[in-house]
């Protein structure tokens, strides 16, 4: 298949390791993944705080680039989180109506059918739930809020992690429940969104594991916060970073990182 990988603007400028663990594994599993390049932002940021006037201008051009999808340049698209998956299905053509964009609104929903989160992409689109990796570390999984209940991937994450080699994984004590990001609340609303972290960061210690994996890096993100400031020793990785390794080669991360190790060396 042909994939065109919609990267996020958390990943992009953050944690570019999403992004790029992702391309690794399709190519592992011998796709061509393409990079789009006039993407930006999807306009969830602007939909969430009531901005819909200027997020409608970032929908017109997330849909005028990935738009080719429809013409067959590409099989299907594919998002390293849920958060903006959820958000391309179920907020950029609500936008575009509201701002009276009616034509927008039908292309975004277009657009949309042929948007995958990465394990719903592995799951039901390749028909994959061993995808070869190994990777021999304690794990537990946080399902994100969106990723439940906006792109609903249900439990194709873990699906696919029972099957990585090696791994241990245990199970997140109230994984369903918020850990208090939310984007914009966790500002807003931050005396709340502490306590939500706080028992969030409590269950994940409590599981005794080396790693918290997600399918977003805006509430690894926040969860990660919340662990390093306890020195709590637990590290956060994305799903694609897990899926992504294998014996012969362990996925690294950040090529400017990795490059940064090397002249250390």
């Amino acid at each position: 298949m042909r994939i065109a990988l919609f990267a996020t603007c958390i990943a992009d400028t953050m944690f570019p390791q999403a992004p790029q663990a992702t391309v690794t594994l399709l190519e592992r599993l011998g796709h061509e993944v393409v990079f789009p390049e006039g993407q930006v932002c999807c306009g969830q940021m602007h939909a969430n705080t009531g901005y819909f006037k200027q997020g409608a201008k970032l929908i017109r051009n997330h849909v005028d680039t990935f738009e080719p999808v429809l013409d067959g340049e590409w099989d299907a698209i594919v998002v390293p989180s849920g958060s903006c998956t959820g958000a391309t299905r179920h907020e950029q053509a609500l936008v575009a109506e509201h701002v009276g964009d009616h034509d927008l609104a039908k292309r975004a929903d277009a657009v949309a059918e042929r948007t995958y989160d990465l394990s719903e992409l592995l799951v039901d689109v390749l028909g994959l739930t061993d995808v070869g990796a190994y990777f021999p570390h304690r794990v537990t999984y946080h399902p994100t809020c969106h990723s439940m209940r906006i792109a609903k991937v249900g439990d194709r994450p873990y699906t696919l992690l029972r099957a990585v080699e090696g791994i241990d994984l245990v199970d997140l004590p109230d994984a369903d429940v918020c850990c208090g990001f939310g984007g914009t609340f966790s500002m807003k609303n931050h005396e709340v969104s502490t306590a939500m972290l706080t028992d969030k960061v409590s269950h994940v210690k409590a599981t005794k594991a080396e790693i918290l994996c997600a399918g977003d890096y805006s509430c690894l993100m926040h969860i990660g916060g919340g662990l390093s400031r306890l020195n709590s020793g637990v590290r956060i990785m994305h799903l694609a970073e897990i899926l992504a390794s294998t014996k012969d080669a362990p996925f690294i991360g950040n090529v400017a990182f990795q490059a940064d190790v090397e002249v250390a060396r």
